[in-house]
Protein backbone atom coordinates (compact mmCIF):
# COMPACT_ATOMS: atom_id res chain seq x y z
CA UNK A 1 0.00 0.00 0.00
CA UNK A 2 1.49 3.24 -0.83
CA UNK A 3 1.74 6.17 1.76
CA UNK A 4 0.26 9.26 1.60
CA UNK A 5 1.85 12.92 1.93
CA UNK A 6 0.86 14.89 5.17
CA UNK A 7 -1.09 16.96 2.80
CA UNK A 8 -3.37 13.82 1.43
CA UNK A 9 -3.27 12.74 5.18
CA UNK A 10 -4.86 16.20 6.39
CA UNK A 11 -7.36 16.37 3.39
CA UNK A 12 -8.79 13.22 3.80
CA UNK A 13 -8.97 13.53 7.78
CA UNK A 14 -10.78 16.67 7.47
CA UNK A 15 -13.38 15.45 4.84
CA UNK A 16 -13.91 12.34 7.03
CA UNK A 17 -14.51 14.54 10.23
CA UNK A 18 -16.76 17.17 8.11
CA UNK A 19 -18.75 13.53 6.80
CA UNK A 20 -19.19 12.83 10.53
CA UNK A 21 -19.83 16.34 12.00
CA UNK A 22 -22.78 16.57 8.72
CA UNK A 23 -24.18 13.22 9.46
CA UNK A 24 -24.66 14.34 13.23
CA UNK A 25 -25.80 17.50 12.21
CA UNK A 26 -28.61 15.72 9.91
CA UNK A 27 -29.32 13.87 12.78
CA UNK A 28 -29.61 15.73 15.71
CA UNK A 29 -32.01 18.49 13.13
CA UNK A 30 -34.51 15.50 12.68
CA UNK A 31 -34.35 14.92 16.06
CA UNK A 32 -35.07 18.20 17.25
CA UNK A 33 -37.92 19.05 14.81
CA UNK A 34 -41.60 18.62 16.23
CA UNK A 35 -43.66 16.50 14.59
CA UNK A 36 -46.07 17.99 12.30
CA UNK A 37 -49.47 17.98 12.63
CA UNK A 38 -51.59 15.56 11.09
CA UNK A 39 -52.80 17.33 7.53
CA UNK A 40 -56.82 16.66 8.90
CA UNK A 41 -57.09 17.05 12.25
CA UNK A 42 -61.06 15.24 13.24
CA UNK A 43 -62.98 17.66 15.42
CA UNK A 44 -64.33 15.43 18.02
CA UNK A 45 -67.98 16.74 17.96
CA UNK A 46 -71.15 14.65 18.36
CA UNK A 47 -71.91 15.28 14.45
CA UNK A 48 -68.86 13.89 13.13
CA UNK A 49 -69.78 10.46 11.64
CA UNK A 50 -66.40 9.52 12.25
CA UNK A 51 -67.14 9.04 16.25
CA UNK A 52 -68.67 6.37 18.26
CA UNK A 53 -69.88 7.25 21.98
CA UNK A 54 -69.45 4.42 24.30
CA UNK A 55 -71.03 3.73 27.60
CA UNK A 56 -68.54 2.34 30.50
CA UNK A 57 -68.57 1.25 34.30
CA UNK A 58 -66.50 3.44 36.61
CA UNK A 59 -64.00 2.28 38.53
CA UNK A 60 -66.52 2.79 41.39
CA UNK A 61 -69.38 0.98 40.09
CA UNK A 62 -67.53 -1.75 39.53
CA UNK A 63 -66.52 -2.24 42.87
CA UNK A 64 -69.51 -1.53 44.18
CA UNK A 65 -70.70 -4.24 42.03
CA UNK A 66 -67.96 -6.85 42.83
CA UNK A 67 -67.98 -5.79 46.87
CA UNK A 68 -72.59 -6.60 46.62
CA UNK A 69 -71.39 -9.61 44.89
CA UNK A 70 -69.18 -10.82 47.98
CA UNK A 71 -71.96 -9.52 50.37
CA UNK A 72 -74.36 -11.67 48.57
CA UNK A 73 -72.12 -14.74 48.79
CA UNK A 74 -70.83 -14.19 52.27
CA UNK A 75 -75.13 -14.51 53.45
CA UNK A 76 -75.16 -17.49 52.40
CA UNK A 77 -71.49 -18.39 53.38
CA UNK A 78 -69.90 -19.61 50.22
CA UNK A 79 -66.18 -18.15 49.63
CA UNK A 80 -66.40 -16.88 45.98
CA UNK A 81 -64.07 -14.20 43.98
CA UNK A 82 -65.69 -11.86 41.80
CA UNK A 83 -64.47 -10.12 38.70
CA UNK A 84 -65.99 -7.20 36.83
CA UNK A 85 -64.63 -6.74 33.09
CA UNK A 86 -65.27 -3.57 30.84
CA UNK A 87 -67.14 -3.74 27.71
CA UNK A 88 -63.74 -5.00 26.11
CA UNK A 89 -62.64 -7.53 28.34
CA UNK A 90 -60.54 -5.79 30.06
CA UNK A 91 -60.48 -6.44 33.84
CA UNK A 92 -61.79 -3.26 35.84
CA UNK A 93 -61.80 -4.76 39.54
CA UNK A 94 -61.27 -8.12 40.66
CA UNK A 95 -61.82 -9.47 44.76
CA UNK A 96 -60.66 -12.12 45.94
CA UNK A 97 -63.11 -13.79 48.85
CA UNK A 98 -62.09 -14.47 52.16
CA UNK A 99 -61.10 -18.51 51.59
CA UNK A 100 -61.74 -18.93 48.19
CA UNK A 101 -60.13 -21.40 46.17
CA UNK A 102 -56.83 -20.74 44.19
CA UNK A 103 -58.93 -21.52 40.70
CA UNK A 104 -61.54 -18.75 41.25
CA UNK A 105 -60.00 -16.03 40.60
CA UNK A 106 -58.45 -17.23 36.81
CA UNK A 107 -62.43 -18.57 36.42
CA UNK A 108 -64.06 -15.69 37.26
CA UNK A 109 -62.48 -13.84 35.49
CA UNK A 110 -63.28 -15.66 32.47
CA UNK A 111 -67.04 -15.97 32.88
CA UNK A 112 -66.60 -11.83 33.11
CA UNK A 113 -65.29 -11.71 29.55
CA UNK A 114 -67.45 -14.41 28.60
CA UNK A 115 -70.42 -13.10 29.36
CA UNK A 116 -69.71 -9.31 28.10
CA UNK A 117 -68.87 -10.96 24.78
CA UNK A 118 -71.94 -12.38 24.27
CA UNK A 119 -74.36 -10.51 26.11
CA UNK A 120 -75.78 -13.16 28.11
CA UNK A 121 -75.64 -15.40 31.65
CA UNK A 122 -73.27 -17.83 30.91
CA UNK A 123 -75.42 -20.70 31.75
CA UNK A 124 -77.67 -20.05 28.60
CA UNK A 125 -73.96 -19.77 26.68
CA UNK A 126 -73.40 -23.21 28.35
CA UNK A 127 -76.60 -24.47 26.69
CA UNK A 128 -75.33 -23.27 23.15
CA UNK A 129 -72.21 -25.80 23.17
CA UNK A 130 -75.06 -28.17 22.97
CA UNK A 131 -75.26 -26.99 19.00
CA UNK A 132 -71.70 -25.14 18.68
CA UNK A 133 -69.01 -27.23 20.64
CA UNK A 134 -66.24 -24.98 19.15
CA UNK A 135 -67.52 -21.88 21.28
CA UNK A 136 -65.38 -23.48 24.26
CA UNK A 137 -62.47 -23.17 22.27
CA UNK A 138 -62.29 -19.23 22.21
CA UNK A 139 -59.14 -17.97 24.10
CA UNK A 140 -60.05 -16.72 27.26
CA UNK A 141 -63.71 -17.66 27.81
CA UNK A 142 -65.38 -20.56 30.30
CA UNK A 143 -69.05 -21.52 29.28
CA UNK A 144 -70.16 -22.46 32.94
CA UNK A 145 -72.69 -21.06 35.22
CA UNK A 146 -71.43 -17.53 37.25
CA UNK A 147 -71.45 -14.80 34.46
CA UNK A 148 -73.49 -12.13 33.83
CA UNK A 149 -73.46 -8.87 31.37
CA UNK A 150 -74.19 -5.49 32.47
CA UNK A 151 -76.00 -3.86 30.24
CA UNK A 152 -76.91 0.07 29.34
CA UNK A 153 -79.07 1.17 26.38
CA UNK A 154 -79.64 -2.64 25.80
CA UNK A 155 -76.00 -2.96 24.85
CA UNK A 156 -73.28 -4.75 26.83
CA UNK A 157 -70.87 -2.69 28.88
CA UNK A 158 -69.54 -5.16 31.57
CA UNK A 159 -69.32 -8.66 32.74
CA UNK A 160 -69.09 -9.56 36.35
CA UNK A 161 -67.93 -13.10 36.72
CA UNK A 162 -68.00 -15.45 40.12
CA UNK A 163 -66.33 -18.42 40.80
CA UNK A 164 -65.90 -20.70 43.81
CA UNK A 165 -69.53 -21.82 45.38
CA UNK A 166 -70.15 -25.16 44.67
CA UNK A 167 -72.71 -24.42 41.85
CA UNK A 168 -72.84 -22.55 39.04
CA UNK A 169 -76.10 -21.65 39.37
CA UNK A 170 -75.24 -20.40 43.06
CA UNK A 171 -72.20 -18.30 41.07
CA UNK A 172 -74.80 -16.64 38.61
CA UNK A 173 -77.36 -15.99 41.56
CA UNK A 174 -74.47 -13.79 42.86
CA UNK A 175 -73.13 -11.82 39.71
CA UNK A 176 -76.77 -11.21 39.22
CA UNK A 177 -77.05 -9.51 42.52
CA UNK A 178 -73.90 -7.49 41.87
CA UNK A 179 -75.55 -6.28 38.57
CA UNK A 180 -78.65 -6.03 40.55
CA UNK A 181 -76.74 -3.13 43.02
CA UNK A 182 -75.66 -1.38 39.97
CA UNK A 183 -79.65 -0.25 39.53
CA UNK A 184 -79.92 0.66 43.36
Amino acid sequence: MKKLSLRARVLTGAVVAAAVAGTFQVASASASTPTAAPAAAVEADAANRNLQQTTHLTVAAATKAAQATLDAAKKENQRVSVAVVDRNGNTIVTLRGDGSGPQAYESAVKKAYTAVSWNAPTSELAKRLTNAPTLKDIPGTLFLAGGAPVTAKGAPIAGIGVAGAPSGDLDEKFAQAGVASLGR
